[in-house]
């Protein structure tokens, strides 16, 4: 199965997910050093942390529109080289504002990533691989997560936070280039994919509205009739959680550990590595099991459904109990099961667009979702430096990304329902 030229795809889209990772963990990683060089206050680091999302959510809609429109390569390919330059340009800031500015356009950048992501797989992965591609790409995200924390801690210690973003500015160049070279749109335009695995990759996919190998013109659907579905808007409800659960980890854990729990940063840079690795086996695990849960049952909205509800559920009671920890190693070991959790089924919010939503609709649709479930991380991180600023504790700001993390559970799992449309889709791989 990986000898196919689509897995090449594949391996691009984990790499990219990995330096997006990477370049966006850098900043809390390097936080708690940033705090003392600007003299910034808990609340003022919350807003460095949300100035990010501002310009990730916006774009994360506008990405993921242009993808079905001018083609996911093009997207894909200059938000990572504007990302790569202006995490490279965060070298230079010096003061609030100006970290402020650049973290902002930085997300510009970052913002097509997911929903690119998702419209690259859906025009290059056959359906009955759908739930692992999409799991390997975004395995790419707790990979680069893990990596980091010690290799952000260690250069920032070594030869100053500076050198780290100048780094990863050079790999993210790299990526670029090697990128332009080896994609494509669709497998059909790319020569070194042969007419074969093009119609593997085509074989068995069903219109949403004219249904299985049909030869009738298929029927045009407007991206908004698409968004006023109410299950994509529970589907929302539940991505909102996920990411706010996911973005108060990645963005003040670390200062959490060094402030709360008394660690070095190079103490820090290890222990905060533990739950991204959890992650990343989560991440390839949840969507192996998802498609084998298909294969099995021949139900495709259930396969994602099951594994979306309960993963999220548990992560929510773990990361929620983390708030009541007694020891920095009980709080880094349950916040580890937690996001090992989070992770298991990360997978199944994009593989649901891909499965309910047009072919030539899933980039809009995905970026619309990220973009709104993004919000989180506008406000979140403020949230969260006003509750530890005002109560001088992290307890509810744990408590408050479990529930909103339950409440997103609930949400999919009441009313994100197939319809008969749906059911065409229901066989066995």
């Amino acid at each position: 199965m990986f000898r196919k030229y689509r897995w090449n795809i594949v391996l691009m889209l984990f790499l990219a997910n990995a330096i997006n990772y990477v370049d966006r963990s850098a900043m809390s990683v390097a936080l708690p050093v940033l705090n003392k060089k600007f003299h910034l206050d808990p609340f003022e680091t919350g807003l460095i942390l949300s100035s990010f999302f501002i310009g990730y959510a916006l774009f994360n809609f506008v990405g993921g529109y242009l993808s079905d429109i001018k083609g996911p390569k093009k997207v894909m390919g200059y938000a990572m080289a504007v990302w790569s330059v202006f995490c490279g340009l965060t070298a230079g800031t010096f003061n609030f504002v100006s970290l402020f500015t650049v973290r902002l356009i930085f997300g510009f950048g970052e913002g097509p990533l997911t929903s690119t992501t998702n419209k690259t797989t859906n025009n290059w992965i056959p359906l009955k691989e759908r739930a692992t591609a999409v799991g390997i790409c975004n395995g790419g995200a707790p990979v680069g997560g893990a990596l980091s924390a010690p290799i952000v801690a260690f250069i920032s210690l070594k030869w100053g936070w500076q050198a780290s973003f100048l780094a990863l500015a050079v790999i993210g160049i790299i990526w670029t280039l090697i990128w332009w070279r080896v994609s494509a749109d669709k497998p059909e335009q790319h020569p070194q994919v042969s007419a074969e695995e093009v119609a593997e990759i085509h074989a068995g996919r069903n219109d949403l509205v004219t249904g299985p190998q049909t030869t009738a013109a298929p029927v045009k659907v407007s991206l908004l009739s698409v968004l006023k579905q109410s299950r994509i808007w529970a589907l929302l409800v539940g991505m909102f959680g996920y990411n706010y659960t996911l973005f108060f980890f990645l963005t003040w854990f670390p200062t959490y550990l060094v402030d709360a729990r008394h660690l070095s940063i190079a103490q820090m840079g290890f222990a905060a590595m533990l739950p991204w690795i959890a992650g990343a086996v989560g991440q390839v695990a949840g969507s192996v099991i998802i498609d084998y849960i298909y294969r099995k049952t021949g139900k495709l909205l259930y396969s994602r459904k099951i594994v979306l509800v309960v993963c999220l559920m548990f992560a929510a009671l773990c990361v929620g109990f983390t708030g009541f920890a007694s020891t920095a190693a009980g709080a880094v070991t349950l916040m580890t099961i937690g996001i090992c959790f989070l992770y298991l089924q990360a997978t199944t919010y994009w593989a649901i667009i891909q499965d309910i939503v047009p072919s030539e609709k899933v980039g809009g649709t995905s970026g619309f979702i990220h973009a709104v479930a993004n919000v989180s991380g506008i406000f979140g991180p403020a949230i969260t430096g006003w509750l530890v600023e005002t109560t001088g504790k992290f307890t509810s700001a744990f408590v408050l990304a479990a529930g909103l993390a339950m409440i997103g559970a609930l949400a999919v799992a009441f009313f994100v329902n197939a319809t008969p449309a749906d059911a065409k889709k229901e066989v066995v791989a």
